[in-house]
């Protein structure tokens, strides 16, 4: 029985020798509790393994998470036009951008390839053609279509820590959402983004394990 993710609406020196120098006033680490093992003397070694990277239903959350602090968040600014957004995002190789003002830490939105390729600039156009003629797609700009953070759908990182992957996909299934921001709220602090899970991603990476789970029934 798995449990749900909590939702709710709304970061030397190198010697001359083979050998590394290392004085002692250097050594940070006088006592460390455990040391890592080494060896040497290998005969051979292979390349790394083609088989492609996948996870299990019951592994932790965090290990499909995508963790801002380890990798940079893709930014875009409200007024880039989204065909020139589409076009940075296919340089990046994202489907995704975080929408910030240029200078500022706060978050405006989130929009996707999906949103700029999709149905909704057609939709922003039938909306504003009334009040505004002779706009055209070129001349739609981010923030005209992203999804603002007022209306996402946020995980706080306290409870995505002792979850399960089937636990944040099951939580994403029953929201409707492709992706799903995670939050840091500290005591007395704004709340700010940590990471972000990709239904797509979860998807992928479980395939094997959704298939064993679904002979074993």
């Amino acid at each position: 029985m798995h449990s749900a993710v909590s939702l709710h609406p709304l970061k030397k020196r190198y010697a001359s020798a083979s050998k590394p120098i290392i004085r002692p006033q250097e050594n940070l680490m006088q006592q460390p509790a455990r040391v890592l093992k080494t060896t040497t003397g290998l005969r051979s070694v292979l390349g790394p393994s083609n088989e492609p990277w996948q996870v299990n239903l019951p592994d932790a959350a965090v290990s499909v998470m995508t963790d801002f602090r380890v990798r940079p968040m893709f930014k875009l600014e409200p007024d880039d036009t989204i065909d020139s957004a589409l076009e940075k995002m296919k340089v990046a190789g994202l489907r995704i951008a975080f929408v910030m003002d240029k200078g500022s830490d706060n978050l405006l939105g989130i929009i996707t390839a999906y949103d700029i390729m999709g149905e909704k600039p057609m939709r922003y156009l039938q909306n504003v053609g009334l009040d505004y003629h002779g706009i055209t797609h070129k001349d739609i700009k981010v923030k005209d279509i992203m999804e603002p953070t007022e209306t996402w759908v946020v995980a706080e990182m306290r409870d995505v820590e002792s979850m399960s992957v089937e636990s944040v996909l099951v939580a994403m299934q029953k929201s409707g959402r492709t992706h799903l921001p995670v939050l840091e709220i500290k005591d007395g602090a704004a709340a700010r983004l940590r990471g972000l899970f990709s239904s797509a991603k979860i998807l992928r990476l479980t395939e094997a394990s959704r298939q064993q789970a679904a002979k074993a029934k």
